[in-house]
């Protein structure tokens, strides 16, 4: 049995490992198109765009992987039924689950290599791949809303602890690729919702334990008074906006605690299909503790989770075209079903993703349905050639 685990899985690893290859060049030329348009402006030269190419393969790993599987195991018991030796397994006693379980084993080895990329790799690559892009732009890192980017926390009585106070909308026009804030305003809320400050600041830099030094700093206190005259005024009042005092003060330097740091910054920013799963959890209480929604990340995290696990149910699905004979058809019609099957599997995938954020479905649901599905029909096909 170790010598057939082994000659499956070179013969596996090969074949996936050159369809990766294959699909990795396919992205990278792309990928490259894509930057040609912007050589050549401020600054920003060919070499920029094939290092940004090059690090976002580690990111194309993780996505292009479980496809990978599916088509270079088709090929692979493609092969094994044309040339008869699959026939001969089974004639030696190879059952169905033998053949299934060493697939498994294989297929724990490309999990694995799998979640390294998406989780130690892609993570590191990802933000040095942008900041490549902007540092040779000259630019700064986009934002999805004309004022800037937003984002909010809660103001505690001891910064990081106490009783809360209020809430505080973080506004930043931009964030320079060495995590400089510029164009800081804080908006500053008490616990009924009414305008406490508004703090301007011409620079932002981080300074570690969630501090961050302001530069040129201008604040404005609102003193709201709350009328005392029965409880009926104090609930008219409650809500309402007294601007009868402000005071002005400049601060050429002023340190900021807040929970929001560089790397939350970042992710804000960031599509959540490109984010680590660790990121996604972190950013995802980051949304709960502020009472923002926080489905599509969950989803995403989820996704992280569950779809490398499909490269199993993939694998699992391929095993069935080794008991096809060549009179089924040829090597070459089997690996073009393969990738339309491993097509299908990625738009099931999207559509799902979508799906459930506008049914507000679970997201462990909406994240391992359409594995489940592909799953179905993975023991469905190895059932009718079991009895066929």
């Amino acid at each position: 049995m170790s010598i057939l685990q082994r000659y499956f899985a070179v013969s596996i690893v090969k074949a996936v490992a050159f369809v990766l290859l294959a699909f990795l060049g396919l992205q990278a030329f792309m990928d490259l198109s894509g930057e040609l348009a912007s050589v050549g402006k401020n600054g920003y030269t060919l070499q920029h765009a094939m290092l940004y190419t090059l690090l976002m393969l580690p990111s194309n790993v993780y996505k292009v992987m479980p496809v990978a599987a599916l088509i270079g195991t088709i090929y692979t018991m493609a092969q094994f039924a044309s040339t008869s030796e699959f026939t001969i397994m089974r004639a030696s006693s190879m059952s169905t689950r033998m053949a299934g379980w060493m697939l498994f084993r294989i297929g724990i080895g490309l999990v694995i290599v799998t979640f390294i990329f998406g989780e130690v790799i892609t993570p590191r690559t990802g933000p040095l791949a942008e900041k490549v892009r902007l540092t040779g732009r000259g630019a700064t890192v986009s934002a999805e809303f004309r004022s800037g980017l937003w984002t909010k926390d809660v103001v505690k009585s001891d910064g990081m602890s106490g009783a809360v106070q209020g809430t505080r909308f973080f506004n930043v026009k931009e964030v320079l690729p060495d995590g400089q804030l510029v164009g800081v305003k804080l908006y500053e809320f008490d616990t009924s919702f009414r305008l406490r400050s508004i703090t301007q600041a011409k620079t932002g830099i981080f300074q570690g334990n969630n501090v961050w030094r302001l530069h040129d700093v201008t604040e404005n206190h609102f003193s709201n008074a709350v009328l005392a005259a029965g409880a009926e005024a104090t609930r008219a009042n409650h809500f309402g906006q007294e601007s009868s005092a402000i005071a002005i003060q400049t601060h050429p330097t002023k340190d900021l605690v807040s929970e929001i740091t560089p790397k939350i910054l970042s992710v804000s920013a960031s599509d959540p299909e490109r984010m680590s799963a660790n990121e996604l959890r972190v950013y995802t209480r980051h949304l709960q503790e502020n009472k923002q929604g926080t489905e599509r990340f969950k989803i995403a995290f989820w996704k992280k989770l569950f779809d490398p696990l499909a490269i199993f149910v993939l694998m699992a699905l391929a095993l069935p075209f080794a008991y096809l004979h060549t009179r089924s058809g040829g090597v070459s019609l089997k690996i073009f079903i393969g990738i339309m099957i491993g097509v299908g599997y990625l738009l099931v995938n999207t559509l799902f993703s979508h799906l459930g954020m506008l049914s507000t479905w679970p997201a462990v649901v909406t994240a391992i349905m359409p594995s489940l599905i592909f799953l179905m029909l993975a023991l469905g096909a190895l059932w009718w050639v079991e009895r066929h």
